[in-house]
């Protein structure tokens, strides 16, 4: 099992948004912050300037590069720091379209930029994104991430000239877009930040191996000294490594992780309590009851009431 491959289809929620802009200068922007999501911002072609969204100074951005903001905090963007920013109409997040194109001025020295979104649910939220920065990103330059920027190129193509298939392939693209930026962002660490947090945990071969063993059977009976056999190491050196990793102990994310796959199968599936409970390695519908209640602060039965998909509104025929 791909452990952030696992991570990112479980936060995921809903269908992502996209849009192609063609920028005439001047121009300026303000992106809202949109809680429960996380956003890109590619440039295209042209340049441009970024304004932070917790203030400081405008940074410069050239074609293809690429800023993420996995906390779903907002930003500016501009042809100018001077240039002041125009608020939205609306959140980007609510357009019922997969994707749009648009332009904006007529006369002035052309920008273009790829913008994304993905809701998150917060339900879901592995403490790997927390270990993220509020901006990352990730400057152009020959060489680095190659597949970054063929998904960059593939998904700037799609949305500026639609063709059969296209929603189809940008959904894909989109997603594809998310783990690349987030590979991209988890390579280019400096030492120094690699000495703990999730980017090291997931390619640390001795915690990662055990992280894989977690999300590929869940509900086997993991201790301590079986996941350290998974690591190769002993049991006590291996609890240490994960521990600092990952900050939290080897079985206390095992639980995390279980309840966090439970309250999805609540969510989307019919399946009667007891048949989560086993899948996800509780051998009691009890003692699964009382742990998800510590877990989310409500029992599973209510959990699934709250947090059901309302059904589909039906007209009569005729």
């Amino acid at each position: 099992m791909d452990v952030l491959s696992d991570v990112v289809a479980l936060m995921r929620t809903g269908k992502p948004r996209s849009a192609r802009v063609a920028w005439r200068a001047p121009w300026g922007q303000r992106f809202p912050s949109v809680p429960g999501s996380a956003g890109f911002q590619v440039i295209l072609q042209g340049s441009c300037w970024l304004v932070p969204p917790s203030g400081g100074d405008p940074v410069a951005l050239g074609a293809g590069d690429v800023v993420f903001f996995p906390h779903g905090h907002g930003c500016g963007l501009a042809d100018s720091p001077s240039t002041p920013l125009a608020e939205p109409p609306c959140d980007p997040l609510e357009d019922t379209e997969l994707f749009v194109s648009d332009s904006v001025g007529r006369h002035g020295p052309l920008t273009v930029t790829l913008c994304g979104g993905y809701r998150l649910d917060p339900r879901h939220t592995h403490p790997l994104l927390a270990d993220l920065p509020e901006v990352i990103h990730l400057p152009a330059r020959p060489g680095h991430h190659p597949e970054l920027r063929a998904a960059v190129e593939l998904l700037g193509n799609e949305v500026g000239a639609p063709r059969p298939g296209a929603d189809t392939i940008v959904l894909s693209l989109l997603d594809m877009l998310l783990l690349y930026i987030l590979r991209a962002w988890f390579e280019e660490l400096p030492a120094p930040a690699r000495s703990t947090g999730w980017a090291t945990a997931l390619t640390d071969p001795v915690v990662s191996a055990a992280l894989r063993a977690v999300h590929r059977a869940p509900a086997r009976p993991w201790t301590v000294q079986a996941l350290a056999a998974e690591a190769g190491l002993s049991r006590s050196a291996f609890s240490h490594r994960f521990t600092a990793l990952t900050g939290r102990p080897p079985l206390t994310y095992l639980t995390w992780w279980r309840l966090t796959l439970a309250a999805d199968l609540l969510h989307t599936t019919d399946a009667p309590l007891g048949e989560v409970a086993t899948r996800i390695g509780y051998t009691s519908e009890f003692a699964f009851a009382n742990a998800f209640k510590r877990r989310h602060g409500i029992a599973p039965g209510r959990y699934r009431r709250q947090n059901a998909t309302p059904p589909a509104l039906t007209r009569e025929p005729g």
